[in-house]
Formats: C-alpha cells, structure tokens, sequence
C-alpha cells in the first residue's frame, strides 16, 4: 500500500498528549553535553572515535540522554575572539544513534534559523527512526550573531521566524502533515513520510530551549518539554520557572504537563576552565548540588562535564550513583 493511500488513515492518529518525556529509572534524569568543537570541554579536537566512545561508556554507566549541540562556530567576546570550530551536529547525532542501543540522544537545541522547518522535520523522523525511537527534537531560535554572519543567514525576526518554523515542524513530526503560509517559511500540504517507530505517539518528543516571554508562549503551545539556561544553582532559573507558569496559566495548560530540565557546568579532575562558573567539590558535594535541581522540580539534569573524556563520564557516574542513592 502507498504513504499516499494511508494518508486518511494518518488523519485518524491520535497522538498522546502534550508533555512527554522519555522514561527513566530516576526522579530527575542525568545526561551529559558532548563536546563536538575544537578547544572544548575535551581539550583538543574530538574525533568521531572519541564521541562514540563517550557515548558508549555514558550508556554502560547508565546515563539516561547524551546531548548535542547544534552550532556552526563558536566566537565569544570572553575568549577574545578566538574562533573554535564545530562538528556539525545532526549528522554526528545520527552516527551516535546508529552506533549505540540504549541511551537516548538529543539535540540541545537546534537552531531553525538556518534550516527550512520542513527539513528539520524531515531529519527529526530519520533520526528517531536510526536511534529506535530514542531520540528527542530539541529547538530554539538561536543567539550566536557571528555564525549567522558567517554563513549568510539573517539574524533579525528570530522569534518570528522560529514562531512560523515551529507550526510546520511540530505538526509535520505529531501528524505526518501541514498546510501553513507564513511570513518567513511555507509548507503546502506538506507531508512527513515515511514515519518512525514513534507515529502512533506523534513522533519524537519536542523541547523548547527559552527564557524569553513569547517563546515561553510558544512552549506552552508546542513542545512536550523545556530547557533553562546554564545555571549553578536552581534559584538562578527560578524567574524563568515563574514565567513559564504563567504562560501556561495564560494558556490553560496544567504545569505539570510541561516537564522541565537544566544543566550546569561541573569541574572535575583536571578542570580545563573551558566551562564557565562550575559546580566544584567532591563527588558528595556535587551530588548535593546537583540534587537541588531536582528538590526544584526539574525532571532531567545535563552535566557540562570539564574536562569531558571518558575517564571523566566515568568518575561523573559516581556522582549520579549517589544521587540515584538519596532519592
């Protein structure tokens, strides 16, 4: 039988509500970032050797999610300008999926700004079908000026433009289909086919990386979940949580089917300082720290591990191990 005779077919789908996040042993969830630029948190350039060796030790200690970033180039005034370069992130996202079995992959986040939505989707349903149905489509609507300078693409509108990309991307990965005409991106009757092991469902999970008013909206309409900013210490994002419960009760959407997650940095051994403001101490006092996030209600935690090597992902276990102990 065709995908074009299944489309009425697709139409009947009922996918499960918004709000869904892989399921875990844990109350919060551990994942890590991997490194994928040079002059990064692994401190040289990391092959592919090497993240799929991170990966590999990540999912026998394991970790729950190895995230991916999504740039290409890094230029911060606070490294005086010294331009790092980056491994692009969603064909090194596919390799890590078809290379493990158990833990699931993410982007943290991608960019829309310079990628047609419907692409996005397109590549989303690909990856979830190479992981298995272990992959989570995170989004965002980019910040870094210098990339987009570099490669040409308009750095005005963000919010708007993401606000017509994402009423292409989530009913193309929910439903299989879209019709919509906006100012900076179309699809006209557009399609997503085939489907991955998750169609049933409506397809991968979307997160939403934000702090700003209107993407919180954007997030209570359209992801499953949402990602803070970097932070130490819980208390920093609390304004951010406070937003994003009033948008929802803007929205009319219940809190608690918006499932929250943040990061921090963490110094272990032989800190490289390539990650600002760290969590520092022994494994015992990391775990406390860490575990602040999830005593506020976040329901994954993602390590900005410096250095981030094997032997680190491994040491970092401990502390997920005490965690796991105190819950």
């Amino acid at each position: 039988m065709s995908d074009d005779s299944n489309l009425s077919e697709q139409n009947t789908l009922s996918p499960a509500p918004l709000g869904r996040w892989p399921a875990s042993k844990r109350k919060m969830g551990s994942g890590f970032m991997m490194p994928i630029s040079n002059r990064s948190a692994f401190g040289g350039t990391p092959r592919f050797r090497d993240m799929l060796e991170m990966a590999r030790v990540a999912e026998d200690a394991g970790y729950d999610i190895v995230w991916v970033p999504d740039h290409l180039i890094v230029d911060l005034e606070s490294e005086s300008h010294v331009l790092r370069g980056v491994w692009e992130g969603w064909t090194t996202l596919a390799a890590l999926a078809a290379s493990t079995s158990r833990i699931t992959i993410g982007l943290l986040v991608t960019c829309v700004g310079w990628r047609n939505p419907g692409i996005v989707a397109k590549m989303a349903e690909s990856v979830d079908e190479i992981s298995d149905g272990r992959f989570i489509l995170g989004l965002g609507a980019g910040w870094h000026e210098p990339e987009y300078r570099m490669f040409g693409f308009p750095f005005d509108y963000r919010v708007s433009r993401f606000d017509d990309a994402v009423r292409i991307i989530q009913p193309l990965v929910r439903y299989g289909h879209v019709d919509y005409q906006g100012e900076y991106f179309q699809a006209n009757h557009a399609v997503n086919w085939p489907r991955g092991p998750r169609a049933a469902e409506g397809g991968p999970p979307i997160m939403i990386g934000t702090k700003g008013p209107r993407m919180m909206k954007l997030t209570v309409e359209f992801a499953d979940s949402w990602n803070s900013d970097w932070a130490k210490n819980p208390s920093e994002i609390r304004p951010m949580l406070d937003a994003l419960d009033a948008a929802c009760a803007e929205a009319g959407r219940d809190p608690a089917t918006l499932p929250r997650s943040s990061g921090s940095n963490i110094a272990m051994p032989g800190y490289l300082g390539r990650r600002a403001n760290p969590i520092t101490g022994t494994t015992e006092q990391m775990a406390e720290a860490v575990s602040a996030f999830r005593a506020a209600g976040m329901i994954h935690h993602v390590a900005g591990l410096d250095p981030c090597t094997p032997a680190s992902l491994e040491h970092y276990a401990r502390v997920v191990e005490i965690l796991d102990r105190t819950e």
